[in-house]
């Protein structure tokens, strides 16, 4: 039964909003925060982006890599559907347009069963971003991401199934979330239009996110309610913290190609630094958007040396994502569904996930369901070292209340059940429960 639990959950999760589709299934244009201007002027020289709305007192930043709308853009240089809102602040100062989000989360972290564990959780990251015009058809973009995490300490949070990296060098973080480091992205694009619909653009960060995987999960719509990091975050978007990257990529119309040079060691420690650029690994993808509503991409990628305690092994990475968004009367319908496979130490290990996250005025009802085959749970002497396929479901709740301009607080809870098959039932009991209580500020629109 344990085997067919995740497949059910699954299919419940996707069906989430069924009912909430039916009040607007045409594709929005005039949604709040989104920009699908139709035509080009005097203030902005790529094709497609309208900016006469500038005197109304809202500013909407441009695309910094391509001819199309910036609510294309997610993390790095991966994109997310076309119709996906945009929840930040738009100004300008003088040639430059600016953006900034953010938000800092709170909350009581119960992990349950016999390996599970309690703490509280500090968690967010605020990001800015800026472009302007430089000659014709040339755009600059600036990014910079921190990272509230390092304020939890080395060993993060709680999270049952969870693995990777390390809280001191020597000993790895099992059932636990890593923090992310203080510096997540400082990053440049430059893009040059080559047609009416095509562009060719360059990418580097220190750190930065590497051409692999989808949009990193506190940038993909359909996690973004979800203050938990995904227990499938290292078969998927790992990558998105690397220090050193370089990516050139060229876009046409509704598709994209690029390819990254990067380093594929993960971040240290010591969370608080910016560590020596290396680019010993890279990775290739494709992306499509054949409607406003829908974005996929595959990837591939080669890393040096991903994890510090196992330095002499070599990762190769493949992925595969969907995502969709809906934008509904007085909300918005995300869901992403995603596939990792890593070959780390000779061993190929699968990972699945599915997760949505439904908006309806000023609450969210999000889900996910996730499958992996997990190698990190125990170490040796155990007899447990090994692979086992293990699952995790969660659903969450939140709702919203404004505090100022800009400014909101979000009141919410996580309830997840992690299964696991029979020989690991006396580590992590038969299904373990846990839940966090967590209050957010978010800075947005």
């Amino acid at each position: 039964m344990t085997m067919l639990r995740p497949s059910l959950a699954a299919a419940l999760l996707a069906a989430l909003p069924l009912a909430a589709a039916a009040q607007n299934t045409a594709y929005n244009q005039d949604m709040p925060g989104m920009t699908m201007p139709e035509r080009s002027n005097e203030n902005s020289t790529m094709t497609g982006m309208d900016m006469s709305d500038m005197d109304d007192g809202i500013h909407f930043m441009p695309a910094t890599m391509g001819p199309y709308a910036h609510s294309r853009e997610a993390s790095g240089t991966a994109w997310q559907p076309d119709s996906t809102p945009i929840q930040g602040l738009h100004f300008s100062a003088g040639d430059w347009m600016l953006m900034a989000h953010g938000e800092l989360v709170g909350g009581y972290d119960h992990q349950g069963g016999p390996r599970g564990n309690d703490q509280g959780l500090i968690a967010g990251n605020v990001m800015l971003m800026a472009s302007r015009q430089l000659a014709s058809r040339t755009t600059l973009g600036l990014r910079a991401m921190l990272s509230a995490d390092p304020l939890m300490g080395p060993r993060g949070y709680p999270l049952l199934l969870a693995a990777g990296e390390s809280a001191d060098g020597v000993t790895p973080l099992i059932d636990r979330q890593h923090p992310h480091d203080l510096f997540m992205e400082l990053a440049f694009t430059l893009a040059q239009q080559v047609g009416e619909d095509a562009s060719l653009f360059v990418y580097a960060g220190l750190p930065g996110e590497p051409a692999l995987g989808p949009p990193a999960f506190m940038h993909r719509t359909s996690a973004s309610d979800d203050p938990l990091a995904p227990i499938s975050h290292h078969w998927l978007d790992s990558t998105h913290i690397s220090f050193g990257v370089v990516t050139l990529g060229a876009t046409k119309g509704p598709g994209k190609i690029e390819v990254s040079a990067f380093r594929g060691r993960e971040p240290d420690q010591h969370r608080w630094d910016i560590e020596t650029p290396k680019l010993d690994s890279w990775s290739v993808r494709g992306t499509l958007n054949p409607t406003p509503n829908v974005s996929v991409q595959v990837s591939y990628g080669f890393l040096k040396s991903p994890e510090a305690l196992t330095p002499a092994e070599d990762e190769k990475r493949l992925t595969a994502s969907a995502s969709w968004n809906q934008p509904l009367t007085g909300g918005n319908w995300a869901t992403t569904l995603a596939w990792g496979r890593k070959v780390h130490g000779g061993v190929g290990l699968n990972g699945w996930l599915v997760e949505s996250d439904w908006r309806f005025g000023a609450n969210a009802l999000f889900g996910r369901a996730e499958r992996i085959a997990a190698a990190e749970l125990f170490e040796a002497p155990s007899p447990l070292v090994g692979v086992h396929q293990v699952n995790q479901l969660s659903m969450g709740y939140v709702r919203e209340f404004p505090v100022a301009a800009g400014l909101k607080l979000g009141l919410g809870g996580v309830a997840s059940v992690s299964l696991t098959p029979v020989e690991l039932h006396a580590s992590y009991g038969r299904a373990p429960v846990s839940a966090l209580l967590f209050a957010r500020l978010r800075l947005g629109d």
